[in-house]
């Protein structure tokens, strides 16, 4: 199961000054520079609302998006990075995309449902939290659903396990381990080691005493 993508749209101004001093009043204003670039178009410098821009990133690096470039044109794109600093965004480049011919992303794994061997004393233990596919713009999904609620003690999900629409291609191994449920490793009682050590120092002790004697 995969979940669902929206359509959103974006707005975006040109950005014709490119100095420290511009970027660092872009972002006072609470805007935040970018650019876009990829298939059929030379790279535009633009500025966005951070704010805005924002809502995107929690959506995930697979939601396709009009960015509409004010005086300019109407590009669908994708998030292809978000440059950060101290916490927070300072730059984000977009993809110009085609609609038409797939492109390459990673999504996060959204897993559901509670395992059932978390009740039988197990832990569970996630191994993956994003995997890689190729679809269509309009095809790729936000996330990867992953159902762990039948998993016992000593059960693990693979990447065969998961369920992945037909247009849809999933650049991962079927043998992939993306979680499991364990049985929690017991804490040695390390106090019975402690008194034999003592012990053998008194003995040492004892035996270091007795040697004059001798």
């Amino acid at each position: 199961m995969t979940s669902k993508r929206s359509s959103v749209q974006l707005e975006a101004e040109v950005r014709n000054e490119f100095t420290r001093a511009s970027r660092r009043t872009i972002r006072e204003n609470g805007g935040v520079p970018a650019v876009v670039y990829g298939a059929g178009i030379e790279s535009i410098p633009v500025t966005v609302d951070l704010k805005e821009a924002a809502k995107l990133f929690y959506k995930g690096r697979s939601e396709s998006f009009k960015l509409n470039i004010q005086g300019s044109e109407s590009l669908p794109v994708l998030i292809k990075d978000v440059q950060q600093r101290a916490g927070k965004v300072v730059h984000v480049d977009f993809l110009h995309i085609s609609m038409n011919k797939p492109v390459r992303v990673t999504i996060p794994v959204s897993y559901q449902g509670e395992a059932v061997g978390t009740k039988n004393g197990g832990t569970l233990q996630t191994q993956v939290t994003e995997l890689e596919v190729e679809g269509l713009p309009g095809d790729l999904p936000s996330s990867i659903e992953a159902d762990i609620s039948a998993l016992d003690v000593g059960d693990k999900l693979t990447v065969g396990d998961l369920q992945i629409p037909e247009k849809i291609t999933l650049h991962a191994e079927d043998e992939e381990v993306l979680a499991s449920v364990i049985v929690p490793r017991l804490v040695e009682d390390t106090e019975p080691q402690e008194e034999t050590g003592e012990e053998d120092a008194e003995a040492g002790s004892d035996s270091a005493e007795e040697e004059p004697q001798e």
